[in-house]
């Protein structure tokens, strides 16, 4: 751990850990994370995300531009994953950006203690917490970042004019290329407008993002699973990340976004076998963390959960969700911290869950 000196709206000292010396705390301590092997982070650690012990300030690179570019899209071509899942590692994809803010918010983290303490609120908070001394083409990330409050209809008028305070250093201005934002909140709904669709998010109910015709059709075909995930049951939440650009009036219209459904605790699933797994550890109380892709695509396989309460160290759970691998399938090794490559597997479509781990006694 070091003590780091902060410097803007949340000025004063802090105690951080080292980094990526997370692995090397003891799994009950709040500062341990598990190898950046184990999740996404390890492809862009050092590269797209840069830490300076020094400041306690991290660089951030992004591989999506923060201002618009006349007649250019950064949207994928129909039938590819969206450039969110296909950077190469040296910068962060949109949701790249909403995995990190969400590990370093500890929102990938799980204690039954935490049941019933997290509602938007504390999610927005934690959030914000995480972008603070976060810096990207040379500017702080919070001054880009929009996470809408908890909606209060005897707060409507400050919410609003908070809102529109915030926005405002975006709006278009005479000669300059428009300016965007950065959005991170719950999707209510997408539905048809009167011209193209519209977004509506929860705690926002008096301004929808204008999503046009070609983007939405990309959004039904690139995030089609998460959609159904999302439709077939009402305990998921969806969070979105978006970037976004004002019209003259004030209009927000999304240029590209991502999807993440996560559970009633906020946790990140991936799918339905994913979302199984999660419900079943929160419902026996265990401790563990849900590593993140980031950048990385669907097709590496990665640990749905890290167990923090198993008896000689934390234990790698994997979903296998093709048919039972071979063993010399190398594409599909996941060791524990232990270096054991025979941690909790589930072949999830030709075998019902196994039995979990036994936790040590508190």
């Amino acid at each position: 751990m070091y003590i780091a000196r902060l410097s803007g709206p949340n000025d004063g000292f802090i105690v951080k850990r080292m980094p990526e010396s997370g692995h090397l705390h003891a799994p009950d301590c709040p500062s341990y994370e598990p190898p950046a092997n184990l999740s996404g982070l390890g492809q862009v650690l050092g590269s797209a995300i840069v830490e300076d012990p020094a400041t306690g300030q991290t660089t951030l690179k992004l591989d999506f531009p923060l201002t618009r570019r006349r007649g250019h899209s950064t949207q994928p071509p129909a039938g590819e994953e969206n450039d969110s899942v296909k950077s190469d590692g040296t910068r962060l994809s949109l949701r790249g950006l909403l995995h990190y803010l969400w590990d370093q918010a500890e929102l990938t983290r799980w204690h039954p203690g935490f049941a019933g303490r997290r509602s938007w609120s504390t999610v927005r908070r934690h959030l914000l917490l995480a972008a603070d001394n976060k810096v990207t083409r040379g500017s702080p990330l919070r001054t880009r970042l929009y996470i809408p409050e908890a909606f209060s209809a005897e707060q409507r008028e400050a919410l609003n004019a908070r809102r529109l305070a915030h926005w405002s250093r975006v709006l278009p201005r005479p000669g300059q290329p428009p300016q965007r934002l950065i959005l991170i909140g719950e999707v209510k709904e997408i539905v048809p407008a009167r011209f193209g669709h519209k977004a509506i998010v929860k705690h926002l109910p008096d301004q929808a993002f204008m999503l046009d015709e070609p983007l939405y059709r990309r959004l039904e075909r690139r995030f089609e699973e998460e959609l159904s995930l999302w439709g077939a049951t009402d305990r998921l939440h969806m969070i979105a990340i978006a970037t976004f650009v004002l019209s003259p009036t004030g209009i927000p219209t999304i240029d590209e976004l991502s999807l993440m459904p996560v559970t009633p605790e906020w946790l990140a699933v991936q799918d339905a076998f994913d979302q199984q797994l999660t419900l079943r550890l929160t419902s026996e109380h265990r401790a563990f963390i849900k590593p993140l892709r980031y950048n990385l695509s669907s097709d590496r396989c990665l640990p749905a959960a890290v167990l923090l309460d198993t008896h000689d160290a934390p234990t790698a759970l994997t979903i296998a969700r093709t048919a039972r691998p071979l063993e010399n399938d190398a594409s599909l090794q996941t060791h524990n911290e232990s270096g054991d490559p025979s941690a909790w597997w589930w072949h999830a479509t030709d075998e019902p869950m196994p039995s979990l781990p036994s936790p040590r006694k508190r």
